[in-house]
């Protein structure tokens, strides 16, 4: 791989490839000094037109623990407030040697269009580009499922993939690009996936994504799950009324308790609520929801950081292997 910048044409072989580098990238959290030295002297710039919080700090954590250096670049108080381009920024960035960016962008194709030009000579991972993608997101989903599933089999997670796994996407499918990244990312690992939202939230065209669809949301916990993912309604994006009110919505569409407590009704006691963040508590999803047990959302975060460490070491180690270097190797010369 040189970039990342979409799920959907990511093959299995990369998918678990990044999932399997990730495992190995874990064990250094764990550790007293929690560093490796495999990218020691390159540079990974955070580019971000678009508020984050969990993303670019989960990205600059990720780089500082393989050793490379951190630019934080932010457009609000930056010359692209005055007016500078995308071209003109890349350019800049490349002047000063970065060997990877990772770009936000509130457009969508912008990190495609990074990396299809000559303006910047560096490794190009999407962080989220409107609402079309944001694929790390969707391999740290996957990586938290795949050690479930694994554990849930009593089976080994690395190598593994996700077939047999039946997972819901539920809420607002239209806005959401870490549903986009999902789908085409779990199907490709052998999962099942059902989105579920009303029709006004789904997008155009859905009817030929590699998913079901579903309007009922008690009817997809009746059929059986074994993940459940909430989608944030992303207000910020809508210009027009998509649904009669928040109540209606929280009422149709959100997990609430009783959502909660039909999971344990129907026998699910291996199924896992799981939220991208940040989330609106009382709409999408209840406060015993997401604090309770089966909950997965800070081990995602967690996880986030693994994943992405491991993208940034496949992209720019130059190492062609399909494991992630020795960490108890990597340990004694770090420490």
């Amino acid at each position: 791989m040189k970039h990342l910048l979409s799920t959907e044409n990511l093959s299995l072989f990369d998918a678990i490839r990044v999932l399997d580098t990730a495992e190995e990238m874990s064990a250094v959290g764990e550790r007293e000094v929690k560093k490796l030295p495999a990218l020691r002297g390159r540079t990974v710039v955070n580019l971000f037109f678009e508020d984050s919080t969990r993303t670019r700090i989960s990205f600059e954590a990720a780089a500082k623990r393989l050793s490379a250096d951190v630019i934080n670049f932010a457009a609000k108080g930056s010359s692209v407030s005055k007016g500078e381009s995308l071209k003109d920024t890349a350019q800049t960035l490349a002047a000063m040697g970065a060997d990877a960016v990772v770009i936000r962008h509130w457009a969508s194709g912008a990190p495609h269009r990074l990396a299809a030009t000559d303006w910047i000579d560096a490794a190009v991972i999407n962080a989220g580009d409107g609402t079309h993608e944001h694929p790390t997101q969707a391999l740290l989903d996957a990586f938290t499922m795949r050690r479930h599933w694994s554990q849930v089999n009593g089976t080994e997670s690395t190598g593994a993939d996700l077939k047999g796994m039946r997972v819901a996407i539920a809420g607002d499918v239209l806005h959401s690009r870490v549903a986009r990244s999902n789908v085409w990312l779990l199907k490709t690992l052998g999962a099942e996936v059902t989105l579920v939202a009303p029709p006004t939230l789904l997008p155009i065209g859905v009817e030929h994504w590699p998913c079901k669809v579903s309007y009922n949301l008690d009817e997809t916990l009746e059929a059986g799950i074994d993940a459940m993912m909430m989608l944030r309604v992303q207000g910020e994006r809508m210009n027009a009324s998509f649904f009669p009110s928040t109540r209606e919505y929280s009422r149709r569409w959100g997990f609430d308790d009783a959502r909660l407590r039909m999971l344990d009704d129907l026998g699910m006691k291996d199924t896992i609520i799981m939220h991208p963040g940040p989330m609106n508590r009382g709409l999408e999803i209840s406060s015993a929801a997401a604090d309770s047990p089966r909950s997965t959302v800070l081990a995602q975060v967690r996880n986030g950081v693994s994943v992405r460490m491991a993208a940034l070491y496949l992209l720019l180690s130059g190492d062609s292997r399909e494991a992630a270097p020795n960490v108890s190797q990597s340990s004694k010369e770090t420490n």
